[in-house]
């Protein structure tokens, strides 16, 4: 099978969430990641949205963290302070964000790229802020990050650091009093990195097929270590792509040939009549 970045991305990282885990998804990628886990090898673990859905399953993708669809089927309809305590509280095992550029320990930006000769009150970017990123980085047990590889994402230096990763190397966490146990893999749409246990800086681990180490280099501004062990990412499973078109089936995060382009609504309906329909199943 011919299989595309982002169902490639969404596997890579289902298969890092594990069974009985209570798991901060947001939308997007993270979303279906954390569906395809719940139905294929981590059956009794808990969704949990910003907005305050806990345990949804979700007969549709959610299009906001507050989309009703986040509160499907759900243990617990609460509100974004309840979730948000119960994350500085440590009751979250693994959390996936994303963010518009990284450095090398993890740290994240999602405020503002500054750019040359603009300040913080007036940079090139405004970006949308941490929400609940910096909850997430500072108190969950481990922290998955999803984004694309680019050079002006990969950094040597952050212009603005909202979410901490190991903020200048090891033991910085614990300084500040982070109860949590920082970022532990990065995916992006061409590997997979990890983070030295000693030095706390990130590294390349696993390869996407047809990638090459000089390719992922080339994107990264730091002089990037990487494993002794390199490793292929294995390509999703037949199963793994059904359940993802089944939640998406406009294509929305997985962008399949614009199926909303020029598209009626009559047809609009039927897609998602069919998507209840087939989700339904797997309740």
């Amino acid at each position: 099978m011919n299989y595309t970045t982002q169902e490639f991305m969404v596997s890579a990282c289902s298969r890092l969430i594990k069974d009985n885990e209570c798991v901060f998804i947001g939308v997007g990628i993270p979303l279906l990641a954390g569906v395809v886990a719940s139905k294929i090898h981590a059956p009794n673990s808990v969704l949990i949205y910003e907005a305050g859905g806990i345990g949804a399953i979700s007969r549709r993708l959610p299009w906001s963290i507050s989309d009703n669809a986040t509160t499907d089927n759900a243990l617990v309809a609460t509100e974004l302070w309840r979730v948000l305590g119960d994350v500085q509280r440590g009751y979250i095992d693994v959390a996936v964000i994303g963010g518009a550029q990284i450095d090398k320990f993890g740290n994240l930006n999602t405020t503002a790229i500054i750019g040359a000769g603009k300040t913080y009150q007036r940079p090139t970017t405004r970006l949308p802020g941490s929400g609940g990123a910096n909850d997430l980085a500072s108190s969950a047990k481990r922290v998955l990050i999803v984004m694309r590889l680019e050079k002006r994402k990969f950094v040597e230096k952050l212009d603005y650091i909202t979410s901490p990763g190991y903020i200048a190397g090891p033991g910085d966490r614990e300084k500040a009093g982070l109860r949590g146990g920082g970022p532990e893999t990065v995916i992006t749409n061409k590997c997979i990195f990890r983070f030295d246990p000693l030095t706390k800086e990130m590294y390349l681990d696993e390869l996407f097929p047809g990638v090459t180490v000089d390719e992922v280099k080339a994107a990264v501004e730091w002089d990037l270590k990487v494993g002794s062990n390199l490793k292929q990412v294995e390509p999703p499973t037949e199963g793994e792509v059904e359940i993802m078109h089944r939640i998406d089936p406009l294509g929305v995060v997985l962008g399949s040939k614009s199926k909303q382009e020029n598209q009626s609504f009559e047809e609009y309906y039927k897609i998602m009549k069919e998507c209840y329909e087939s989700m339904a199943l797997l309740i």
